[in-house]
């Protein structure tokens, strides 16, 4: 072999790795080489439920620096292929390897929260503030006669399924999902103790919630709640209407179907609206819960402390507090004080 061709074998073997080189070299910034164009330590990505690969594409590119490059690792990877939803969070300097991985398995929980919710529709309406499903599936979901049927309720007790707290799920949870999730929770709330503590004062859980729903609103000092859930407890047992502002209130919203007024104060004409939330007409108990109480609420209520006052009106002398009565007679003067009260503040 001569040295000319020597020569020009040891230039096409050079040239070959010059273009290995530079190939691998491209094939390693399109894939290793850091990719994202925000200054936060992570960006969250949601994707939705059903979507395509355009849509989730055009929702990670707001993340990245070169779109070009992103598409074309998300098809070596397949990604175009296996979309997934849910919520990822991309971290700031990843390479798009990194970012196909995160968005195609890495989907991260949420918490959602929700407190005194008054109706099924507050509450799925705060529900999907927090969530991909909405408002109008969650209430869909948590009415659905079927799954009210299998578990004793019914339109006006559902809302004693759901216990105010801050819950762990996944943003793309469907309605269902969730509604199962929280029948779950209320299961597991109601233990054997809690169980025989309802039943020692004749109250099915659905009842429990929904006195408990009352003492939350008539009351915001926590360490008062057991003394105006004992209260409630002595009239029941006694047979005596439970007389509860707060379900007037209600009453008054559910009637006239407008639960955006703010009603201040109760007065007499309000005592007369026949709807069975009105515990002034009604000797029952509402039929079901006026809002979601908190759990030391509930807890109030299997845990009242024992007394035998019937009646309360509010403390003018110690604000936020009431006075409590176990007479009319003694009721009567101190809500005779209360009125005094009011008119001189012109309240």
């Amino acid at each position: 072999m001569n040295s000319n061709y020597k020569k020009i074998i040891l230039g096409i073997v050079l040239l070959g790795l010059v273009g290995m080189g530079f190939f691998a070299h491209n094939v390693w910034a399109v894939l290793f080489a850091p990719n994202t164009n925000f200054e936060t330590a992570t960006y969250e990505v949601y994707i939705p439920t059903n979507a395509d690969y355009k849509a989730a594409y055009l929702i990670i590119a707001e993340a990245v620096e070169n779109r070009d490059d992103f598409h074309t690792t998300a098809v070596k990877k397949k990604y175009h292929e296996n979309v997934k939803p849910g919520r990822f969070l991309i971290v700031k300097g990843s390479n798009n390897n990194d970012i196909i991985n995160t968005v195609r398995s890495q989907n991260r929980p949420i918490k959602v929260t929700f407190n005194n919710q008054e109706r099924l529709e507050n509450l799925a309406g705060r529900l999907s503030q927090q969530m991909e499903p909405d408002s109008l599936s969650l209430l869909n979901a948590m009415t659905d006669p079927a799954f009210l049927k299998e578990n004793g309720l019914d339109i006006h007790t559902a809302l004693s399924v759901y216990l105010p707290n801050s819950y762990e799920t996944y943003w793309n949870t469907s309605a269902e999902g969730f509604r199962d999730k929280m029948l779950g929770y209320h299961k597991q709330f109601w233990t054997a103790d809690r169980l025989a503590k309802a039943k020692k004062f004749d109250l099915t859980p659905s009842e429990v919630y929904t006195v408990a729903s009352i003492v939350q609103k008539e009351t915001a000092k926590v360490d008062e709640m057991p003394r105006v859930a004992g209260v409630y407890l002595n009239r029941l047992s006694r047979g005596i209407k439970l007389d509860a502002d707060p379900t007037v209130i209600y009453a008054k919203k559910k009637s006239e179907n407008n639960f955006e007024q703010q009603i201040k104060q109760v007065l007499y004409v309000h005592l007369e609206i026949d709807n069975p939330y009105n515990t002034y007409r009604y000797a029952s108990l509402p039929p079901g819960p006026i809002a979601t109480p908190d759990l030391v609420a509930i807890n109030a209520v299997l845990n009242p402390e024992m007394h035998d006052y019937l009646y309360f009106v509010a403390d003018v002398q110690n604000f936020g507090y009431h006075k409590f009565a176990k007479t009319l007679t003694q009721h009567n003067r101190n809500a005779a004080e209360y009125r005094r009260w009011i008119a001189k503040n012109n309240k």
